[in-house]
């Protein structure tokens, strides 16, 4: 297991840890670790390995490249990296070699990180779960018989099973959160265009970049990096001027609402009583007791799937829509579905999504006028089999995105654009990570991930390392191989 990455920048600029340790280590764990997990698709090694050694020669001369100098690190697959293939999930995709990379990419590499290869995704990032007829199903390193979540499904297993200390994700409806409470690591959303994106895409009124990490403290630094705007994605926030890792917002000083649930959504019991005595934890640290609420809001699932549908379906299923898929192959079934079922919405239809979800997206903000942070559960169930879309008992959703029938909790910050996090904060009693999904109002990103590093060390699922070895410090002193071991024994 990795040490944070401050630790790393340390021992790097103390020369107590060379790039090319770094990078071996990951390797190594890559190569030991992937043929269960599934979380790369491509593999750099020996490329990585050299620019590795690139990074101890500059360090020798006294030249820093960033403050990621050495760090290796995963790129999703939706990800644009110039030279190396982007099959976006999709065998339409396997062939294509951008020539430029997206501003999230180009980011990381300025900042000195090595990327080691690219991290498994649904088929251009269409569903929550990890199934993918390209890859194979992504698995849960806590439990290797389940789903990582998705669709950032190989980042969040790459960090959990200690591959990576880091990697790049997006999420358009919960696809950076879903995963990470599946897998017990850190990651936020941030308000919607925080971090630039590029190429367009059909739903960049849903779509966030951003890092994935096992702290975060970790993800405070990185949102440092990549916050701030780029040419190429006309909605870029500009950067807000704050320092993510020094400036602090006091939780104490925080109103925070809590809900249960939201939209009368049945929660499983284990992930009801962790999230509830997480809160209670939370009210004891700070002094002050979150508000219990019930926003009554109504579930935007059709406003989600006219745009998601209509809009992605729209984009690729239209002859000569596709001008960087090749001869491949064809999309795969899941995929090909939605882009069916986009036939059947009309333009007045998307024209009125559009109009109910800035009606949704105020709903909202008005609700944060009353309250800085909302707390809830990231995801209403646990992990179910890798090879599903869905469990075979569960309810509601969408006819088309069966995902949404168990992510109720997370599309609706993606048609507001409000930051949201997911933090681990307990595991279940077959000793599955749980996340307490922690949403801010919007622009408001550093109270979130304030309030989440005031307290990640309060919770002891919290993935964290000791600064001196890198030893696992986890729930209940075990791993993800440890858990693994004793479902085997069972």
């Amino acid at each position: 297991m990795f040490p944070g990455l401050a630790q790393i920048a340390r021992k790097i600029r103390s020369m107590r840890l060379t790039a090319e340790e770094l990078v071996g280590r990951s390797l190594e764990a890559i190569k030991a670790k992937n043929q269960s997990v599934n979380a790369f698709s491509d593999v750099y090694g020996e490329e990585a390995l050299a620019a590795a050694r690139a990074c101890d020669r500059d360090a020798a001369a006294g030249r820093w490249r960033g403050p990621l100098h050495g760090v290796p690190i995963g790129v999703k697959d939706l990800f644009l990296t110039e030279g190396r293939r982007t099959a976006r999930g999709s065998a339409a995709f396997r062939d294509f070699v951008p020539d430029r990379s997206a501003p999230i990419v180009e980011r990381v590499e300025a900042a000195g990180a090595i990327i080691v290869g690219k991290t498994t995704t649904t088929e251009l990032g269409w569903s929550g779960s990890s199934v993918s007829e390209l890859y194979g199903p992504t698995r849960n390193p806590w439990n290797t018989r389940l789903t990582s979540g998705g669709s950032s499904s190989g980042s969040a297993a790459a960090i959990a099973a200690g591959m990576v200390p880091c990697a790049l994700g997006s999420d358009g409806g919960g696809s950076v959160r879903i995963p990470a409470s599946f897998c017990g690591v850190f990651a936020m959303k941030g308000s919607l265009a925080r971090i630039p994106t590029y190429p367009w895409s059909a739903t960049e009124m849903l779509s966030h970049a951003g890092p994935m990490t096992r702290t975060a403290e970790d993800s405070a630094l990185l949102f440092n990096l990549l916050k701030g705007p780029d040419p190429r994605d006309h909605n870029a926030l500009p950067d807000d001027g704050l320092d993510y890792l020094g400036d602090r917002v006091d939780p104490a000083g925080l109103k925070i609402a809590y809900a249960a649930s939201l939209f009368g959504v049945e929660v499983d019991p284990e992930v009801d009583r962790v999230i509830a005595d997480s809160v209670e934890t939370i009210g004891d640290a700070i002094g002050s007791t979150p508000v219990e609420v019930e926003p009554g809001w109504q579930d935007p699932i059709r406003i989600f799937e006219t745009l998601w549908v209509a809009g992605r379906g729209q984009a690729y299923g239209r002859p000569g829509s596709n001008a960087d898929a090749n001869a491949g192959g064809d999309f795969g079934s899941g995929f090909q579905a939605l882009i069916e079922a986009s036939r059947d919405y009309s333009l007045a239809d998307y024209l009125d999504a559009m109009k109910a979800r800035a009606q949704f997206a105020a709903s909202v903000h008005g609700f944060f006028e009353d309250y800085d942070l909302l707390l809830l559960p990231t995801v209403p169930i646990l992990p179910f089999a890798a090879e599903l879309e869905a469990p075979p008992d569960c309810a509601g959703g969408s006819e088309v995105l069966r995902w949404t029938s168990w992510t109720p909790f997370t599309y609706p910050f993606n048609l507001s654009g409000n930051p949201a996090a997911s933090l681990p904060v307990g595991f279940s009693s077959s000793g599955l990570p749980i996340g307490l999904q922690v949403v801010g109002r919007r622009h408001a990103d550093l109270d979130v991930l304030s309030f989440c590093r005031a307290l990640e060390a309060t919770f002891p699922c919290q993935l964290a390392a000791d600064a001196e070895d890198g030893r696992l410090l986890a729930g209940r002193g075990k791993s993800p191989e440890d858990f693994n071991k004793m479902e085997a024994e069972r």
